[in-house]
């Protein structure tokens, strides 16, 4: 009998990437986006998952608007924390395995190195809170949930969704003839969505359990981000450094929020990509995705 897993948010840029992965598998599949699927409804929650009895649950929905989220921070709250808790509810019904994705802005970047799972969360807004308390959720409804911890997720799957993503707005704003600004003065480690499907994939079938963080592998700034996707693409547009006091936003953002990928490659999964390999792969993929 196949194993059988359950995707939510199932549309988005890590979604369709997990569908893609556990199918090559051969898991039996259900997955949901939004319309279908909307995770803040227990009680549709707890009959898609009734219905399909799944061996295992992968929480890709999220409420990722950082800014819209300081405004909006009941919307966020209900879709990261309360949605979260009603997917553990159901899971503790069902026996089923919990996979949920957090964030590296559960940090507050102070450390100045790579965050291990072993480091003290201090979330500076109410999108890091509300991601932070669906972590929390998870944890007190189930004995053993796999939380991953995640940043910066870019995939060929952004090209379809509203938001896009860095690369994408990359390319967007260099298509144009003006002066590209990006900050200089924050760290992250970006992630590239089917790499990371396929190290969720390793995770479900061994059965892990706890925090793993899977980043990108390497800590760089959104200023060498960008300028590495030009020099990979080709491109040549004028990009120059900003930083926080003259870029600001509606939230507080970590200055360094880079994922160290030490525990994840001690249980043994395959390092991450180099990130020139993982935005040469993008770009690759992109082209067959727009034909």
């Amino acid at each position: 009998m196949p194993r059988k897993v359950a995707i939510f948010g199932s549309l988005g840029q890590l979604g369709v990437e997990l569908v893609r992965e556990f199918e090559s598998r051969g898991w039996e599949l259900r997955e949901w986006d939004r319309a279908d699927g909307d995770i803040t409804d227990r009680g549709l929650v707890e009959q898609r998952l009734a219905e399909f009895n799944p061996d295992a649950v992968v929480n890709a929905a999220a409420h990722n608007q950082v800014d819209v989220a300081e405004t909006e921070p009941h919307a966020a709250y209900e879709a990261n924390a309360l949605g979260v808790r009603n997917l553990a509810l159901a899971c503790r019904q069902l026996d089923a395995m919990l996979v949920h994705y957090s964030t590296d802005y559960v940090f507050d970047g102070e450390a100045g190195r790579p965050y291990t799972e072993e480091d003290r969360p201090h979330p500076l807004g109410a999108y890091a809170v509300s991601k932070l308390a669906g972590e929390l959720y998870a944890q007190a409804y189930l004995d053993n949930p796999l939380i991953i911890r995640t940043s910066g997720v870019f995939g060929p799957g952004g090209l379809k969704t509203a938001r896009g993503n860095f690369i994408e707005l990359m390319l967007r704003l260099a298509a144009s003839s003006n002066p590209i600004r990006v900050v200089e003065d924050h760290v992250a480690s970006p992630t590239y969505a089917p790499a990371l499907a396929g190290r969720t994939a390793d995770l479900v079938e061994r059965k892990a359990g706890g925090v793993f963080h899977i980043g990108g592998g390497t800590p760089v700034s959104w200023f060498n981000f960008a300028r590495m996707i030009f020099d990979v693409a080709g491109l040549k547009p004028e990009l120059r450094p900003t930083n926080e006091r003259e870029y600001r936003t509606a939230a507080r953002r970590p200055r360094f929020s880079a994922l160290s990928n030490a525990k994840m490659e001690k249980f043994g999964l395959q390092p991450m990509p180099p990130l020139e390999a993982a935005i040469r792969s993008y770009l690759e993929s992109r082209q067959r995705w727009l034909g």
